[in-house]
């Protein structure tokens, strides 16, 4: 058992600042003491009472008024890239960052770029959208040149000007 806490107390120290003071702030009850499961509103942190989940937004209890969450969007990337970083991301509360929660995501929205879903298009240019029309008309006609130029050949040079053009 000491091996293990020993293991854990080396790997604690070894975060970096921002994520040991978050860690300290807003402790997951994973962690925690066996007797802090029992009474969890003893065990929690004062900025756990105050906002248990500091990654969402909260409704005030008096003023029903909603306040931001206390970390931004942009500072809760930052924590999730360096939890994930030392392989401690599991310990931080949900949020919309998530590594689970973004790879759900993917698979229920899949890639979302216009065009790509079964039976759409996308709009584009006119000369993208006649572009295959166009290299059909091409194709047909580099199969039908040889039989051109045979009855081209057939005709001869001084009957060329009889065709229009």
């Amino acid at each position: 058992m000491a091996t293990a806490s020993n293991s854990f107390i080396s790997l604690a120290q070894s975060l970096p600042p921002r994520l040991k003071t978050f860690l300290a702030r807003y402790p997951p009850l994973s962690i925690l003491p066996p007797g802090a499961a029992l009474a969890p509103s003893k065990a929690l942190t004062f900025y756990q009472r105050e906002t248990p989940n500091p990654f969402l937004p909260r409704k005030h209890p008096v003023t029903g008024k909603w306040h931001d969450p206390k970390y931004s969007l942009r500072r809760q990337a930052e924590l999730v890239k360096l939890a994930r970083e030392h392989g401690v991301e599991e310990l931080l509360p949900y949020t919309e960052k998530g590594t689970e929660t973004k790879l759900a995501k993917r698979v229920e929205f899949g890639l979302r770029v216009k065009g790509t879903g079964q039976g759409e298009r996308v709009k584009g240019h006119k000369h993208e959208r006649t572009l295959v029309g166009k290299m059909e008309k091409r194709r047909k006609a580099m199969i039908e040149m040889p039989e051109l130029i045979r009855e081209w050949k057939k005709v001869g040079k001084r009957s060329w000007s009889k065709f229009p053009r």
